[in-house]
């Protein structure tokens, strides 16, 4: 074989690849494990952690590693769950070795620094070095990703395995980290299998079918970016779609309008992020946003030295629901008398147009008052952006008129300015002191009577697996 590979006969991924079957299967025999598509539906999955951590082999752990991925995805939901609690409390830190550690520590005077790191070994869960031999198997990335979306399903209703979840998050926060991203163009004669994920994953404004795809990457003044994993080859973990226009946009509709006339990229003075998407529920809380936004302005800054702005045009997700328990709340500080007659009209079915002052200003106390407990936006969007160091620019009444716009948002949209020579300063103001950077025009828009009120923190917010730009 080796012959072949030096004659070009085999590209040497094939060789790897079917290395690592060969391994597999040698390793099923010397283990006397049955092929997956055998595998009974009762198989002990905590007993296979057990026999993966025990052994030293990699032929017969890469061979268990691979049949505890694949039984885990044939499994039912309360096998599932029955395995994922069994690496909350059965794979987590040995409690014992942490002691001896601990004593052994303070037997040592003045601290002997192999002692530390024996005690730092002891009080890692057994759990992490698990999922680590996991992801050795073909595919063992992928189906962690996967395990990880049905462990998050479940939380809410078994917060005893947030200490499992903790350590996907820090395990991946490694293994995903920027130096192993590749950042990849995406546009019409990217391969099919890539662009049909991309119209599945876009869920910020949803495309509607190939030629909608189309639209948003072939003409001269449109773009798409994607961040791409060495072990995941064709699946995007997260893209954003750019419109390169000669001015700020202040509405979505005209920028995906298929009758528009595309303009030369030469042309345009700014470059619009109007969509940013998370692909992988499985990855949430693992951060490739400021990555993707800050790389992707630096290579159009590259490519396009026309370009002298930078900004988003982004949806407020959570304004509407917002807006509606403030107003059920009497003692709200952010509902004068006059913004809730104007909101209670369009509640009640009333011309939105004529509510348009009390929109912009509740917006504007939204983005600049209302906080979470930890003094951060309650805004998710906002949060994201104002921690990359966008400036909040501009408030769109009627920016998304569709009727997820006007459910969402009551159609608000706004645009975020990344401004390159402000964006590190935004980033200090917006990390240490939870400052969100406004422009003149958003600031003034906040009601004098209602601008030297404080709202009470927030218990509400919105996790998201998008995120818009």
């Amino acid at each position: 074989m080796l012959s072949d590979i030096r004659s070009g006969r085999i590209a040497a991924p094939e060789f790897l690849q079917g290395l690592i079957d060969t391994l597999t299967q040698r390793g099923r025999a010397v283990l006397g494990i049955k092929p997956d598509r055998e595998a009974s539906e009762d198989r002990d999955l905590a007993l296979l952690g057990e026999a993966l951590l025990s052994r030293r082999g990699e032929a017969s752990g890469v061979a268990i590693a691979q049949s505890l991925l694949a039984a885990f995805e044939a499994a039912a939901e309360p096998q599932r769950l029955k395995f994922l609690s069994s690496l909350a409390d059965r794979f987590g830190p040995d409690r014992r070795a942490i002691e001896l550690a601990i004593a052994a520590y303070q037997r040592k005077e003045g601290g002997d620094g192999s002692k530390l790191e024996a005690l730092h070994a002891a009080a890692e869960p057994r759990r992490q070095e698990l999922i680590r031999r996991l992801n050795l198997a073909p595919g063992g990335t992928a189906s962690l990703v996967r395990m990880r979306e049905v462990l998050l399903a479940l939380l809410r209703e078994h917060p005893e395995l947030q200490a499992v979840d903790d350590d996907f998050v820090h395990l991946f926060s490694s293994w995903f980290n920027r130096g192993f991203l590749v950042l990849r163009p995406i546009d019409w004669t990217t391969s099919a299998n890539i662009l049909e994920k991309i119209i599945r994953y876009e869920a910020v404004h949803a495309i509607q079918d190939w030629d909608d795809l189309r639209n948003r990457l072939e003409p001269p003044d449109r773009r798409c970016y994607a961040f791409f994993h060495p072990q995941l080859v064709d699946e995007p973990l997260i893209f954003v779609e750019v419109a390169l226009t000669r001015e700020i946009p202040g509405a979505i509709g005209p920028l995906l309008d298929k009758s528009r006339q595309a303009i030369a990229a030469h042309e345009a003075t700014t470059a619009v992020f109007y969509s940013i998407s998370n692909t992988q529920k499985g990855l949430a809380g693992v951060s490739f946003g400021n990555f993707l936004i800050k790389q992707v302005v630096q290579d159009l800054a590259r490519e396009l030295p026309n370009l002298k702005t930078f900004v988003t045009l982004s949806p407020v997700p959570g304004f509407a629901g917002w807006a509606r328990r403030e107003l059920k709340s009497e003692a709200s500080a952010a509902i004068d008398d006059d913004t809730r007659r104007a909101m209670a009209a369009i509640e009640d079915g009333g011309d939105i147009a004529q509510a348009k002052e009390a929109i912009t200003a509740l917006a504007a106390y939204y983005f600049l008052k209302a906080k979470l407990p930890s003094g951060k936006p309650v805004d998710p969007v906002a949060r994201f952006h104002l921690g990359n160091g966008a400036r909040l620019e501009r408030l769109n009444f009627l920016g998304d008129a569709s009727a997820k716009g006007m459910k969402q948002s009551y159609g608000l949209m706004v645009n975020y300015l990344y401004a390159l020579e402000h964006i590190e300063a935004n980033h200090e103001a917006f990390a240490e002191a939870g400052t969100v950077v406004a422009s003149d025009n958003v600031k003034k828009a906040l009601r004098a009577k209602l601008s030297s009120r404080d709202l009470v923190p927030s218990p509400h917010t919105n996790s998201q697996r998008k995120i818009s730009s």
